[in-house]
């Protein structure tokens, strides 16, 4: 990612965190992706192999893009400290961002399709 684009999609998640359009922390970002109430996530790539692989699978599962931003690229742009994980509503603000961050895939795959890696097994059932 060019220092440009970066300073675009920090201004614009910023733009969409003012308009109320992106829910923040973790456990919120995976329960949006459950109830389907998120069009894209973002992702710290500094974030733990844990919480990637928890989003991966979240994501992978419910058909929500999942998106890598640079270190710390998050927290700058909402203005809060530690920051590693946001989701952004459906509309035309999350059309508009993931066309900012079209190139900026967390896995090869923009599902996050993975053959080699291994999935959450809860229960028996592959995630």
């Amino acid at each position: 990612m060019t220092e440009l684009e970066a300073i675009k999609i920090k201004g614009f998640l910023g733009l969409c965190y003012r308009a109320g359009q992106v829910i923040l922390g973790q456990d919120a970002c995976v329960e949006a992706i459950r109830r389907e109430a998120a069009a894209l996530i973002l992702l710290d790539e500094s974030s733990t192999d844990v919480s990637k692989k928890r989003f991966r699978n979240a994501c992978l599962s419910h058909h929500v893009p999942l998106y890598g931003v640079p270190g710390g690229l998050i927290a700058q742009a909402l203005g809060k400290e530690g920051r590693m994980a946001a989701a952004v509503r459906p509309g035309t603000m999350a059309q508009k961002l993931k066309e900012l961050v079209r190139n900026e895939t967390m896995t090869d795959d923009p599902m996050g399709n993975h053959p080699n890696d291994e999935s959450a097994d809860i229960a028996g059932v592959q995630a």
